[in-house]
């Protein structure tokens, strides 16, 4: 909780803050110069000796010492200058910043992925089990909506937004979402549907070479292929159950989760366009709090005409135990994108997707030691080569960057 409260009230400017922090005891000292002056030279009892050494205020001597008192004017090297480059500097190292927001997304997203699988692997008394993807859609986004709105506020909000957009591209990122909860509810296992959804760059390029014309490079096909070809070597090589349908509806929802991810891809990049066309550019929470309303709106209206919302309800009700764990998902949820968007503000965007893709990975691992999945060795196979894919695709980026750096 303290590092949220940190997360967003550093996002409201702390540099601003600190830097009229700086000025106020600027104008201060200046206001009690001032004041002191003139009762030297008023006061009867003063010698001349004094009286002549302290300007009268308003000659120009004066004001000159006055307005070298403000730290705008002070040189280099004096404690007022040191106190404002402090001041611009933030107070807070980049490492400390990394720390923050690459710890917040590691702690939240992983806790996260635990979560999501504790609620599509519990088993009611009565051998029921929670099967209401869009339900948990809405709290989730709901949640994130709260945290939003709070982080607009301390931001401030950005006026004049195109919202067709953002209803658009929210309507689609969160039927993504339902798909990915779906695909665990027909039972994919999670470490198969998080290795998966490693496997974006598939529909995006497929999208790209049917309609747009695109060309991509030996190497960014191996690397989606090793990408899928690992995640459906994970998935022949678990120990086969009963559960083989379910598993078929698993992937082919894991799937359409992917395609609707590339889907949401080119919306996102629309509103790029249509803010850009209306000279608007929205903060990251304005982002955060648009799309996850027109999520919530989106799945709210889906669940109710699927009847997921009253037979949701009576689940949890029935079963405190899985209703904590929805809480602390959707809870986590909103705390972790506050630090995606926490790291975004203080560091480039490779720096976010290394933390990420390798929290992907991360949560794989703990997946497979603490929830009993088991893999035989060609499914460690398959692991290694779809994380082998995922790095390769990482270092592919922080080559490119280093190229357009030197250039």
């Amino acid at each position: 909780a303290f590092l949220l409260v940190l997360v967003l009230v550093s996002s409201s400017g702390p540099q601003n803050l600190a830097s009229a922090t700086n000025n106020n005891a600027a104008r201060s000292a200046t206001v009690k110069k001032f004041l002191s002056t003139i009762t030297i030279q008023s006061h009867p009892n003063t010698p001349d000796s004094v009286r002549s050494a302290v300007s009268v205020p308003g000659t120009p001597n004066t004001q000159s010492s006055l307005v070298s008192m403000g730290t705008d004017n002070a040189p280099p090297g004096t404690p007022k200058a040191a106190a404002e480059t402090a001041a611009n500097a933030g107070g807070v190292p980049d490492a400390v910043k990394l720390l923050i927001g690459a710890g917040g997304i590691y702690g939240a997203f992983l806790y996260y992925g635990s979560l999501q699988e504790d609620v599509f692997r519990f088993v009611a008394p009565d051998g029921t089990k929670f099967t209401q993807a869009w339900f948990l859609q809405v709290l989730e986004a709901l949640a994130n909506v709260v945290i939003g709105f709070i982080g607009m506020q301390l931001t401030g909000p950005t006026k004049g937004i195109p919202l067709r957009m953002f209803g658009i591209s929210g309507a689609a990122q969160v039927t993504a979402k339902a798909c990915t909860s779906l695909a665990l509810a027909n039972g994919l296992s999670f470490p198969v549907a998080t290795l998966a959804k490693s496997g974006k760059m598939a529909p995006v390029m497929m999208g790209s070479l049917l309609l747009g014309g695109a060309s991509y490079t030996v190497r960014e096909y191996l690397q989606v292929a090793a990408i899928i070809g690992g995640t459906a070597i994970v998935s022949m090589g678990k120990k086969k159950g009963s559960g083989s349908s379910s598993s078929a509806m698993g992937v082919f929802y894991i799937v359409m989760s992917l395609v609707l991810d590339g889907v949401t891809a080119g919306f996102q990049k629309r509103l790029k366009t249509e803010t850009a066309k209306v000279g608007v550019k929205p903060k990251p929470y304005d982002f955060m709090f648009w799309t996850n309303l027109f999520m919530c709106v989106t799945a709210i209206v889906i669940a109710g005409a699927l009847g997921e919302i009253n037979s949701g309800v009576a689940y949890l009700m029935a079963n405190p135990e899985i209703l904590s764990k929805i809480i602390k998902f959707a809870v986590c949820s909103a705390v972790g994108q506050s630090f995606i968007f926490y790291t975004i503000a203080n560091f480039d965007p490779l720096v976010l997707s290394t933390v990420t893709t390798t929290r992907k990975i991360f949560s794989v691992l703990l997946s497979i030691f603490l929830k009993g999945h088991s893999l035989s060795m060609m499914g460690w196979s398959g692991i290694a080569l779809a994380c082998g894919g995922i790095m390769s695709e990482l270092q592919e980026k922080a080559s490119a960057k280093k190229k357009k750096h030197s250039s």
